[in-house]
């Protein structure tokens, strides 16, 4: 059974559904046909019971003599003259001897249920079985109570015999054979056809899927991935379903690709010049000492701290394409905690005083807990200070405020002109006018990215009066959720 079952499994989808369909419709053709031949079978037994009823005489006292005194238990040779008859009619004594009726084809054999009626009669029953007679012939019988009235006024009652009557069953059984093969013809045409049908209807059915393969096939041959498949607007059913997926995977891969491909040549394209840079300053060194000419002490301090400086910035520059490197999924749970974003703003104030000392900062700061990564918000808050810091004029002053949940950090810059604005989180983005400024273009999108897993908003706008306002909208409580024990 079970290598059956693989056999089945193995077969194409096709083969298996008209397989299904098949066995569906020979199941249902079969029990219909059985039940079919039983109801015919049970009509034409109960018109051969009626007949049988109908054939059933009462016998006067005169007869019931002549037949017993002149018992018969062999019908009479006909010979060769007229057709034999085709009824069946005997009496029958307890003992299970039988007196044959003159125009009877043939003796009934006797059963056990015949004797028990002779033996306990009843005028109002009768038993229907079937039979056999003595040339061996299937018959229908019936076996009922005799009622002979004898005495003053017919008042007496003799029950000593069974009355057995029996019709052939020969045009029965061969109609219901004649009825069981045209049902076997039928029902074998029917499951042809269903096969057939099931077959039509799989294919049809599963043109679409065949489609959707050939889809996927040619992305995994070509890796091409603007292969589309036509969805009809209305069409709600699974197929369409699975190729609108199928459609949606594909422009999602694509795009990823498209990122990816994005960030590896902006990623190139920015690590070119600190390397050509650290490159060109090595090599000057490099060749001071294999020619012996040492290079001035200050062009040489100078060298090297600009290669220190090429190297912080190289440095900075990976963590931050590590950072965007990581799956835009969300956080992972076991990284996110409750986390006072009031603390993580006041430790990226004192860094952005240690790196402004010239600047003003002020702050009004006020309790809000929210559920984030704590390493990657306090790098995100710090992007934002240090975005501040590097724009503010010298001198200048930077506004930080948190108050129910809403960060604002405004600084009195040049501020970024409205055609830049929605562009600003792009990745390796950098305003014309900031090109000659530290930085990979990337600090922002990971403030986008991190507020983003967060659940939050943020925003850059042009401030009243001039200067740009970061706004920053984190869910979360002024107070931090009670401990679960």
């Amino acid at each position: 059974m079970s290598g059956l079952v693989r056999r089945v499994r193995a077969l194409p989808i096709r083969a298996r559904l008209s397989l299904l369909v098949a066995a569906a419709v020979a199941f249902a053709v079969a029990a219909v046909s059985v039940t079919c031949w039983f109801i015919v079978r049970g009509k034409l037994y109960d018109e051969v019971d009626d007949d049988l009823k109908s054939s059933v005489i009462e016998l006067q006292p005169e007869e019931f003599r002549q037949l017993t005194d002149n018992c018969v238990q062999e019908p009479a040779d006909t010979g060769t003259i007229g057709p034999r008859s085709t009824q069946y009619a005997q009496l029958m004594r307890p003992d299970g001897s039988v007196c044959l009726f003159p125009n009877s084809a043939a003796a009934v054999d006797v059963t056990g249920g015949d004797k028990k009626v002779a033996e306990n009669p009843d005028p109002g029953e009768g038993v229907f079985r079937d039979g056999t007679d003595s040339d061996g012939k299937r018959i229908r019988v019936l076996t009922t109570a005799v009622t002979i009235k004898t005495g003053p006024m017919g008042r007496g009652v003799v029950q000593d015999y069974a009355f057995v009557v029996a019709l052939p069953l020969d045009n029965t059984r061969s109609t219901l054979n004649e009825l069981a093969l045209v049902l076997l013809l039928v029902s074998g045409v029917g499951v042809l056809g269903a096969s057939g049908a099931g077959l039509a209807v799989a294919r049809a059915g599963l043109r679409p899927v065949d489609k959707l393969t050939e889809a996927v096939e040619h992305v995994a041959r070509t890796e091409d991935l603007t292969v589309r498949i036509p969805v009809a607007d209305d069409s709600e059913d699974e197929i369409a379903r699975l190729s609108r997926s199928f459609n949606s995977m594909t422009s999602a891969l694509a795009s990823s690709r498209d990122l990816q491909q994005q960030l590896i040549a902006d990623a190139g394209h920015e690590l070119r010049t600190p390397l050509t840079s650290l490159r060109t300053n090595i090599e000057l060194l490099t060749r001071s000492e294999e020619t012996g000419r040492p290079i001035p002490e200050a062009d040489r301090r100078a060298l090297l701290a600009s290669v220190k400086a090429q190297m912080t910035e190289l440095a900075a520059l990976i963590g931050d394409l590590q950072e965007l490197s990581r799956p835009d999924t969300g956080q992972h749970a076991d990284r996110a905690q409750i986390v006072a974003w009031q603390d993580v703003v006041e430790s990226a104030l004192r860094r952005a005083r240690l790196r402004g000392p010239e600047l003003t900062i002020t702050a009004d700061v006020h309790p809000w807990y929210v559920r984030a990564e704590p390493s990657a918000l306090e790098r995100a808050m710090v992007n934002i200070l240090d975005n501040a810091v590097k724009f503010s004029p010298g001198g200048g002053t930077i506004d930080v405020r948190l108050t129910d949940g809403v960060l604002t950090v405004r600084d009195h810059g040049p501020g970024i002109p409205a055609d830049e604005l929605p562009h600003v989180f792009d990745r390796f983005w950098r305003s014309p006018s900031a090109r000659a400024l530290p930085g990979s273009g990337l600090g922002l999108s990971i403030v986008a990215r991190t507020v983003q897993q967060t659940g939050g908003e943020v925003s850059l706008t042009r401030a009243d009066g001039g200067g740009t306002t970061a706004t920053v909208r984190l869910p979360g409580a002024p107070t931090p959720p009670p401990e679960v024990p």
